[in-house]
């Protein structure tokens, strides 16, 4: 080979040598400092935001100028307000589009729309500008809010006309009073009547005031031990003259000497609402059973009757205040269409619970569950 082809060789070699250097170096450079590769969410948001969405309890997010959710909070994701990083509420996307325009803070309600069969979700959307691009919006969940506004209107609005309904039948038969003046018979007809409008309101005006007591669920404060028999006992006695009209027999039944933890005259309440709804939808001639069975930190205390029973469709509504499964009939036994509602908040506020089997035609069990006094508990008994 002669010298000048060596050379050129040896040159090409160099060149190979020396390009396979230079495309090593590029490849570690564009590895370590990558060009036009979109910056990862995190490394986009200011100093210490991803820290504070992490723990608010809140639903939070954060969106770019592309509209993308840099970063979420468990609460928004829960909540559905994202997915594959793109809000799912158009009302909330316009509204961080707007706060981004002209950098104001904004706040709205929007109503969020969810599967076929489940009622709309309620929120509130907080949304302020972060920077130039990047956009906060918070967002509350007021569903419960709602409801319980709803329940309030509702209540108000049924407590009116309870209360119109018996008053007015006691002015129309003070009106008969008056013009049957001259007619002793017809007086008395009316006054007994008036008697009965009476006892008709003042117990829906005992019982508004009993729920409205109740209504916070709250837990009770300082429960003290209730013996079980002598609430039944008095649950019986209250009852007794309505059940001995109706030729009804109540029965104490189930284990004795047993002892439950909670508010004496809030329990003694539950239960006599029980007895009386059992005996005011029973036959003449039939039975009402009041039992106590104890489970290992709780009492059950059933009632059962031979009555009318609830319909499979109705089960469900009969702890909402007012609601009435034959409105006809409780017109003729004095309902007021409360008294398992109170048992309901009875339960909650004792942290116990309240179930029913019912079959149509052949009668109920109510069953309310309350937590047991044990031995190690330190309370004083009361009777």
């Amino acid at each position: 080979m002669s010298p000048t082809t060596q050379a050129l060789l040896f040159a090409l070699l160099g060149a190979a040598i020396g390009a396979g250097v230079v495309l090593a170096w590029r490849i570690s450079e564009t590895q370590t400092h990558p060009r036009n590769v979109p910056a990862t969410p995190a490394s986009a948001l200011p100093p210490g935001v991803a820290a504070v969405l992490s723990v608010l309890r809140s639903s939070a997010l954060v969106v770019d100028a592309s509209d993308q959710v840099l970063k979420a909070s468990a609460p928004a994701i829960a909540m559905g307000l994202v997915r594959e990083r793109r809000l799912t509420v158009r009302e909330l996307e316009e509204l961080v589009q707007q706060v981004r325009r002209d950098g104001q803070i904004r706040e709205t309600e929007v109503v969020m729309t969810r599967a076929p069969g489940t009622p709309p979700r309620y929120v509130t959307a907080r949304v302020a500008p972060l920077s130039s691009q990047l956009v906060l919006a918070l967002v509350e969940d007021r569903t419960r809010e709602r409801r319980v506004e709803s329940i309030r209107r509702d209540f108000v609005a049924n407590v009116s006309h309870e209360l119109k309904t018996p008053v007015g039948a006691i002015r129309l038969l003070s009106d008969a009073v008056i013009d049957a003046s001259d007619d002793p018979e017809a007086v008395q007809r009316f006054a007994g009547r008036m008697h009965t409008e009476s006892e008709r309101l003042a117990r829906l005006v005992q019982q508004i005031i009993e729920l409205s007591r109740l209504q916070g669920d709250d837990p009770l404060d300082e429960p003290v031990a209730v013996e079980v028999d002598a609430i039944i006992t008095r649950a019986i006695d209250e009852n007794l003259t309505d059940a001995n009209a109706k030729s009804i027999s109540l029965v104490h039944n189930g284990e004795r000497d047993l002892t439950l933890l909670g508010n004496r005259e809030q329990v003694a309440v539950a239960i006599g609402n029980l007895v009386a709804n059992a005996v005011a939808y029973s036959p003449e001639g039939s039975s009402v059973v009041v039992s106590a069975k104890p489970g290992d930190t709780t009492v059950d205390v059933s009632v059962t009757d031979q009555g009318i029973g609830i319909p499979a469709t109705e089960i469900d509504r009969i702890f909402e205040r007012f609601y009435r499964v034959d409105p006809a009939r409780h017109r003729s036994t004095g309902g007021t269409g409360l008294g398992l509602s109170i048992v309901k908040h009875v339960a909650a506020s004792h942290g116990g619970d309240v179930r029913v089997w019912s079959v149509e035609g052949q009668g109920s069990t109510f069953t309310l569950t309350l937590p047991r006094k044990t031995p190690t508990t330190n309370v004083e008994a009361t009777t």
